[in-house]
């Protein structure tokens, strides 16, 4: 069983998948091996067959290219419970049909001012078809990996629709839609969460205050909450058993075991069947199996046949963070609770899990790029017990009684103010101590973290546990690799249809415009500040926002809220948060830090707007960066004037390539060897233009396209080939054209 956990987890490491011939090689050849009792390799390669299998299947239920960027009429089931996030509502569609196109199984859309969708509706709805994508930084969120492993085969925007047909089936939505109209003092989002699993409803600030206290955990359904039900539920008809209130005539055992795991079922299909519902079923399921047969299965079985059997339903659970970490954490405290001599006090048992899961998912908290939270022990210390034993009971029990006048909104009121009160202290926790995003880690430093964090959750007393401490902490604090002197790393990272660079020199760093925002999308603080905090940065020694406009500037007060910045300049002062305190863009201002060059220019002649975009120029050992914001055709003829026009190594291309910019004069005294295009991809301007693709084509440019290679990482002063994301290679991400 073991080694077919590592075949079907095997999967998460291919660059590719190996083709039909391979797969039917490697079937047959752990078929074969079968008869030989050769168990081990049969099995991992029967896992990893299947794996492969699976993930080819999905990858094949992709829209097709021809169909990418068509608007068609589709007829599809809505699925899932649809989340409405301001004015516009996403939902998931299933059974979809078009005229003349075999469109895949699941389709995820967005209808911006649409009304209300429901579960189980049938609609004819005009989309706008895209291949799954996402947003592609070197450590950032892998958006194309989540759709697959979600099986979506496409995404679109919804022009118009039609609804064809009522609900049926959609009782997850109804119980939503009761749990929305009652009054649980403002929480009712948070116990939708609790009850159903969506958080969807949920504010940004919310989920803020969960990940700095690292207890988004207690509001998303997991193992917890099914084992507490499944305990409440054996342990009643156990006590009344008892204490002779049970009918004699029912066994009371088995009663206890059958309705224990029906319990746990169920709430496991009212929560949507994630991956950490699916092991705490099979987990609880084990259990209950074992006391009814009376038989000891160990602590690792059943963990191990848990991971069997949720990798054998879907494969690619593997793709997720969740999964990672949820079998992490029951397997950090198997580790820290079996073996033992002797037990443990009730103080310990209550205090000692906490500490040992932070110790325990430190790495892999690390390896998988997310923040951790250093208050996460004090936090769950309280949260867990009081969620477990006062909100998620009322919660429940609340929403079954709903039918009961008065008596289900009764318990849900209750239960939302003893929600909102476990809120506030977790707000005021996280205002002390926020979560943390630590510098990027190579794998040596990880895997001495990985090693000290072991020796640690092994008992006390082993040699050499208290050398864990220095080895975990040498993760946390790892050396820093330094910029070489006279040169620059530059780093476009992709903001979809906005634009931010990050310039870092031997000692000092520059970020050049903060990203977009949109309502309450903010990629200031989705990409560009944990971005900045995963290469080491601490303090910003200049923020130039090249103007005011959203996709340029918007994530601006995002970046100065999560980090100390030296100063701010910007092409425009107005527009831009007064607390700021933004300095004017001067032509000419130059500086040198560590051995490079820079230089400011702008149009003295522009009014407003994209002209007037504060130009940079960067200059490491002959080396040329000119990074251009939004400047138009007009201020390109006056920059020409300028000591900035001269022949250069790189030029992000004015106004993500718009036709308006890149002017063929422009183009022509500047010679660029490489061109920048900072875009969304499917974007509704259309950048870059046709005609300024071709006027790089015609001077030989190599062009970097964000939407297309994802972020890119270059060394100025090296003259060396840049590095994009998109050439990390994983089986689920398209090749390079």
């Amino acid at each position: 069983m073991f080694a077919l956990a590592l075949g079907l987890l095997a999967l998460r490491l291919l660059t590719a998948l190996p083709s039909t011939g391979w797969l039917i090689a490697v079937l047959a050849l752990a078929l074969m091996l079968l008869p030989f009792r050769t168990y081990p390799l049969a099995f991992f390669l029967l896992g990893l067959s299947w794996a492969c299998i699976s993930a080819q299947s999905a990858l094949d239920d992709r829209l097709k290219p021809a169909l990418d960027g068509q608007t068609r009429w589709i007829e599809g089931r809505v699925i899932g419970l649809p989340q409405r996030t301001g004015e516009a509502v996403r939902f998931e569609l299933a059974d979809s049909r078009s005229r003349n196109a075999r469109l895949p199984k699941r389709i995820r859309v967005s209808w911006r001012g649409g009304p209300p969708v429901h579960s189980g509706e049938r609609w004819r709805l005009a989309i706008t078809l895209k291949r799954p994508a996402g947003l592609l930084n070197f450590h950032g969120f892998d958006q194309e990996a989540w759709l697959l492993a979600q099986r979506i085969g496409a995404t679109g925007t919804v022009k118009d629709g039609e609804r064809l047909a009522p609900a049926r089936n959609a009782w997850r939505d109804s119980v939503r839609q009761r749990l929305v109209a009652v009054d649980a003092q403002g929480r009712e989002a948070g116990l939708i969460a609790l009850v159903l699993g969506d958080g969807s409803g949920l504010a940004t600030t919310d989920w803020q205050v969960l990940q700095d206290t690292g207890t988004v955990h207690l509001l998303v359904i997991s193992g917890q909450h099914i084992g507490l039900l499944a305990g409440l539920i054996y342990g009643l008809i156990a006590g009344l058993a008892r204490y002779g209130c049970w009918p004699r005539a029912w066994p009371w055992l088995p009663c206890a075991c059958g309705l224990a795991f029906g319990a746990a079922l169920g709430y496991g299909l009212l929560a949507g069947s994630g991956v950490p519902v699916q092991r705490a079923c099979v987990m609880v399921g084990l259990v209950l199996l074992w006391r009814l047969r009376f038989r000891h299965l160990g602590l690792w079985w059943p963990l191990l046949l848990a991971l069997d059997g949720v990798l054998m339903l879907e494969p690619l659970a593997s793709l997720q963070p969740g999964f990672w970490l949820s079998f992490a954490a029951v397997a950090v405290l198997i580790l820290a609770f079996g073996g033992r001599l002797g037990p443990w006090s009730l103080w310990q048992a209550w205090t000692r899990p906490q500490w040992l899961i932070a110790i325990g998912l430190f790495p892999a908290l690390l390896v998988l790029g997310l923040p951790i939270s250093l208050s996460a022990p004090l936090a769950n210390l309280v949260a867990v017990p009081w969620i477990s034993l006062v909100v998620l009971p009322l919660a429940l029990l609340g929403t079954a009684l709903l039918p009961l006048p008065f008596v289900g909104e009764g318990l849900l009121w209750l239960a939302g103010g003893a929600l909102g009160g476990l809120f506030n202290a977790l707000a005021w926790l996280a205002g002390q101590m926020p979560a943390w995003i630590p510098a990027e880690v190579a794998l040596g430093y990880w895997l001495v973290s990985l090693l000290g964090a072991v020796l640690l959750l092994l008992p006390k007393g082993l040699p050499f546990r208290v050398l864990g401490w220095p080895m975990l902490l040498l993760a946390a604090f790892p050396p820093r690799e330094e910029v070489p002197h006279g040169q620059v790393e530059v780093l476009q990272l992709d903001v979809g249809q906005g634009q931010s660079l990050i310039l870092r020199t031997r000692h000092h760093t520059l970020l050049y415009d903060a990203g977009p925002r949109t309502g309450s999308f903010d990629l200031g603080a989705r990409v560009v500040l944990p971005s900045l905090r995963k290469l080491g940065v601490r303090e910003l020694d200049m923020m130039l926002l090249s103007h005011a406009d959203a996709d340029h500037a918007g994530g601006a007060a995002a970046v100065a809220r999560g980090m100390p910045i030296k100063r701010v300049v910007g092409g425009e002062t107005e527009g831009l948060p007064a607390f700021l305190a933004t300095q004017p863009c001067v032509s000419g201002e130059r500086w040198s830090w560590d051995g490079v060059t820079f230089e400011l220019w702008q149009w003295p002649d522009a009014i407003n707007g994209n002209p007037k975009s504060c130009v940079l120029q960067v200059q490491a050992n002959g080396e040329r960066l000119l990074l251009t914001g939004d400047i138009d055709r007009a201020a390109e003829r006056a920059m020409l004037a300028s000591a900035l026009a001269v022949p250069t190594d790189w030029l992000q291309a004015p106004h993500h390539g718009s036709r308006t910019s890149s002017s063929w004069a422009f183009l022509e005294r500047l010679q660029p060897r490489s061109v920048l295009i900072s875009r969304g991809r499917g974007n509704a301007f259309g950048h870059p233009h046709p005609q300024v693709m071709a006027r790089y084509q015609r001077l030989g440019s190599q062009v970097y396209d964000s939407a297309e290679q994802g972020a890119v990482r270059l060394q100025l002063g090296a003259f060396a080939p840049p590095i994009v994301a998109r050439s990390q290679r994983r089986f689920w991400r398209e090749r390079l054209p």
